[in-house]
């Protein structure tokens, strides 16, 4: 969230970055509380101190004054019911700051929506076919590797079932996407759960103005995570991370799970989009003055696995209109698919500031002795299944309908170079 303190001394910065994100938030009501806040605590400070006073005075004498006595109770009377007052005040107060999206960095391009966001590079040349390329959901079915009609039986739309080479190669993908972050771009491996409490949703920014995109098991208050960016970030939840910890870098494999709320007769084909996905993630815990070097570094990191399967990728910066609630400054990796005609979002990569630390109180020392300061938190994903899956069965198609298997999955497939329909 953002610091309050910022929001009370620059509430015009904070309206004109809203509009600028097409975004709004209740800032009068927050100011008008805020106010209201400070008064109590002044009023309550002054009755703890007259308290406080009196109550020496009357220690010292050797009668007891019953007026004194009295005064202090119904002092101490009023005081509770200051603090009663200021709890629910502050109280309010916080739920209304979780609605108030991060601030856009300076360098973040102003625009409309996702129609002027800015091209910042474009890698490798698209494969020129002798032949029309199928889309994804001509290609599995036909080699069977793809069962959207089973998918449908057992949950309903938006699932599906890879089966066979299908399966065998998403999970080579994602063991092999893994090695990379670990071996190449030093990152520690982490499987959290899969399952998270509230409290976890709302550090990373989720809850609660995303509720209804989440699905929740209400009575435990566990609610499946719609990214592993959830639980990792949440790893040093209400911790103070000690000298010379940072920076901290974790690459997680969960299935994510998000009640997508699709338009009519959008991405209604294929896997691009659905309730159940797989993905790569990556996140960090830096000090605020590197975090925009990490964020660079992010995107290298998210490119080399695209450069790796030698499929065209490019990266894209979110100007303010498609910036995301709890970034300051985003980039997406895209890879081209051929087969449905499209730039494929694979990741998106932000620098969240001390927005997420500040909403799950995570701190660092920068040195010994010194006042904790908020870390900077950023993510992300390093690759996102399944549409990795899509760019590599249209991009490797062949003219007879199969699928060569990219040469830096192959050790991972037991040297398989190819799908067909008589594998």
């Amino acid at each position: 969230m953002l610091d309050l303190k910022f929001i009370r001394d620059h509430p015009d910065d904070v309206r004109e970055a809203l509009v600028k994100l097409n975004e709004t938030a209740p800032i009068d009501e927050i100011l008008e509380l805020d106010a209201r806040r400070r008064e109590l605590l002044a009023e309550a400070d002054a009755l703890k101190h007259r308290r406080n006073l009196v109550s020496k005075q009357i220690g010292r004498m050797k009668e007891k004054d019953h007026r004194l006595i009295e005064e202090m109770r119904e002092v101490g009377a009023r005081i509770k019911g200051l603090d009663g007052k200021l709890g629910l005040v502050e109280e309010e107060l916080q739920q209304l700051l979780l609605l108030v999206p991060n601030m856009p960095d300076e360098s973040v391009p102003v625009g409309r929506d996702e129609s002027e966001n800015v091209l910042v590079r474009s890698v490798g040349e698209p494969r020129q076919f002798d032949f029309e390329p199928l889309p994804h959901w001509d290609l599995g079915p036909t080699l069977d590797i793809i069962d959207f009609e089973r998918g449908v039986k057992v949950s309903g739309t938006r699932f599906y079932i890879l089966k066979g080479l299908g399966a065998r190669l998403q999970r080579a993908a994602i063991t092999w996407m893994l090695d990379v972050h670990l071996k190449e771009h030093g990152y520690i491996e982490v499987y959290p759960p899969f399952l998270v409490h509230s409290k976890c949703l709302v550090g990373t920014g989720n809850l609660p103005k995303f509720a209804d995109n989440l699905y929740r098991y209400e009575p435990d208050d566990l609610w499946m995570i719609p990214t592993a960016e959830v639980p990792v970030t949440n790893l040093h939840r209400d911790e103070i991370l000690p000298v010379g910890s940072l920076p901290i870098k974790y690459v997680s494999y969960t299935t994510c799970f998000r009640r997508e709320q699709m338009s009519a007769g959008r991405d209604t084909r294929g896997i691009k989009r659905g309730h159940q996905f797989d993905k790569v993630e990556m996140v960090r815990f830096v000090e605020p003055e590197t975090s925009a070097e990490h964020l660079e570094e992010l995107v290298s990191n998210a490119e080399r696995i695209a450069e790796l399967l030698e499929i065209p990728h490019r990266v894209v910066e979110m100007c303010t209109g498609d910036l995301a609630f709890s970034a300051l400054k985003k980039y997406d990796v895209e890879m081209w698919a051929p087969g449905v005609q499209e730039w494929l979002e694979v990741s998106s990569c932000s620098n969240f500031g001390a927005f997420q630390a500040r909403r799950a109180s995570i701190r660092y020392r920068p040195e010994q002795g010194a006042k904790p300061r908020f870390v900077h938190t950023l993510n992300g994903s390093g690759l996102g299944l399944p549409r990795v899956m899509i760019a590599i069965m249209e991009n490797y198609q062949q003219a007879d309908g199969s699928i060569v298997i990219p040469e830096v999955l192959r050790p991972y497939v037991d040297g398989l170079e190819l799908i067909s329909s008589v594998a």
